[in-house]
């Protein structure tokens, strides 16, 4: 279980990175991106980051390379804007989850 400093660090990064991502000027980081979920170390060296897309998984296999090219500058943008012991070194993972939802959303809709 995550201490209360862990998570409210994770939610402070996630909406950076959210933010940071929206800036970003990769051609393969496009589109509709959402962090599904973002686990942070509890000595905050490393942090897993998933991100899937609206466009289905070939889409956020490109943004996680393009994510991963960009994670130098990701990191000193996050070191920048918070204010951390230690900032993390990010791994970014391709997600299935949005365009999994929403396959499920029109499975259940064609049933009614």
């Amino acid at each position: 279980m995550p201490s209360y400093k862990t998570a409210r660090n994770a939610e402070d990064i996630r909406r950076e990175l959210s933010d940071i991502m929206r800036g970003l000027k990769d051609p393969r980081v496009t589109g509709m991106l959402s962090i599904v979920s973002l686990d942070l170390s509890r000595d905050g060296s490393w942090c897993k980051v998933y991100i899937s897309s609206l466009d289905g998984l070939e889409a956020s296999q490109k943004a996680v390379k393009g994510l991963a090219n960009a994670s130098g500058f990701i990191r000193r943008e996050i070191g920048s804007r918070l204010s951390m012991r230690h900032t993390p070194e990010f791994l970014f993972f391709a997600d299935n989850g949005i365009a999994h939802s929403a396959d499920i959303n029109k499975k259940l809709k064609d049933l009614i």
